[in-house]
């Protein structure tokens, strides 16, 4: 086939494909606006419990308050840091014990018992546990984070290791690399979109620790914001707070696409 013709159906995919785009972006934004004024709308009418439920323009009419007078970028900074630290943590802790199982095996077949046992138990069953070991503040809500996301990336980013394909493996060791090598040019490049995937489900891990650990002992943040609301009967301001989550959560997984795009191009 001619050059010129390669890159003029090149031209036509790439076309098709920013179309294709739109449209998916459109559609988002239009199933996004009609979910919202269906319940304001709703709300309006009396089918949906305002008392419970409240309706979009009560809870942005409460947000932009409580931004202009600052009341509540407190408790979204605090959230915040805790998310992005037992993020980082969590991700860090549970790639690195992986990598540590990966390298011995007699030490992957000793804990591989341990992480199925600690995979199956309910994390937030510690809460108690870590506000008792570490105190009731900032440790123990970053520690619950971490330690709900750092199991499941351990069991993840392990089995990506071991389902490699021997194959590559040999051939490095057939030119003479050791384990370190065997690791950096076949390991880890094969397994980043698993990494990856990992850091995707992490976020959503990561705010739900810390939103339970600053239910049970957090004087600020969203979570605290969140059960003060439930207390006093004001679920405007829970609504309020569950969009700053939802908002926030969206723009972490964001993130760790645009991080995905580029570790995927620099390791083609």
């Amino acid at each position: 086939m001619h050059p010129e013709e390669i890159n003029r159906i090149h031209r036509g995919y790439l076309r098709n494909e920013r179309k294709r785009t739109i449209y998916v972006i459109l559609t988002q934004l239009i199933i996004f606006v009609v979910f919202l004024l269906l319940w304001e709308w709703l709300a309006r009418i009396g089918v949906i419990n305002v008392l419970l439920f409240s309706y979009p323009s009560k809870v942005w009419a409460l947000f932009w308050q409580q931004l202009a007078d600052g009341s509540i970028l407190p408790h979204i900074g605090m959230t915040v840091i805790e998310t992005i630290i037992g993020f980082i943590l969590g991700t860090l802790l549970g790639t690195l014990i992986a990598i540590v199982i990966w390298w011995s095996p007699f030490l992957s077949r000793v804990l591989d018992p341990y992480l199925v046992v600690a995979n199956s138990m309910p994390k937030v069953a510690l809460g108690p546990l870590l506000i008792v070991g570490l105190g009731p503040g900032l440790l123990s809500i970053i520690a619950m984070a971490c330690a709900i996301s750092v199991i499941i990336t351990t069991i993840t980013i392990y089995t990506s290791f071991k389902e490699v394909n021997e194959n590559y493996i040999k051939v490095v060791r057939t030119l003479g690399g050791n384990k370190w090598q065997i690791f950096m040019l076949v390991i880890l490049p094969a397994t980043i979109p698993s990494i990856v995937s990992t850091l995707k489900v992490n976020v959503g891990l990561s705010w739900v620790g810390v939103i339970v650990g600053e239910f049970l002992v957090s004087k600020q943040g969203l979570g605290y914001l969140i059960i003060y609301g439930f207390q006093v009967f004001n679920f405007t301001l829970v609504m309020v707070s569950v969009a700053i989550i939802a908002v926030v959560a969206t723009l972490m997984y964001q993130g760790v696409a645009i991080l995905e795009r580029k570790l995927t191009n620099q390791f083609k």
